[in-house]
């Protein structure tokens, strides 16, 4: 079973290997990355903005190098895609 993760470690990581972070602003996210908590053993990252799919595959190197276990899902009926990371 998975070790607690929590978002802010992820999210600590991603902005010392200089990511930048989505906001929500007039209507619509920004470009960059977001980190949300989904229960105490996993977390998922998003990437807003053009180039998800090379974004993800860069974080997702990241993430592995640091030791988390990252796969790529993708949301009910069709959604974005998110990486699901989790602590061996």
């Amino acid at each position: 079973m998975g070790r607690r993760i929590r978002a802010a470690s992820v999210e600590r990581l991603l902005i010392d290997q200089g990511h930048e972070f989505s906001e929500f602003e007039g209507g619509d996210w920004d470009p960059g990355v977001r980190v949300a908590q989904a229960g105490t053993r996993a977390v998922h990252v998003f990437y807003d903005g053009p180039g998800e799919a090379d974004q993800l595959d860069s974080i997702t190197a990241e993430l592995r190098a640091a030791g988390y276990h990252v796969v790529a899902t993708q949301q009910d009926r069709g959604g974005r895609w998110r990486l699901e990371v989790t602590r061996p």
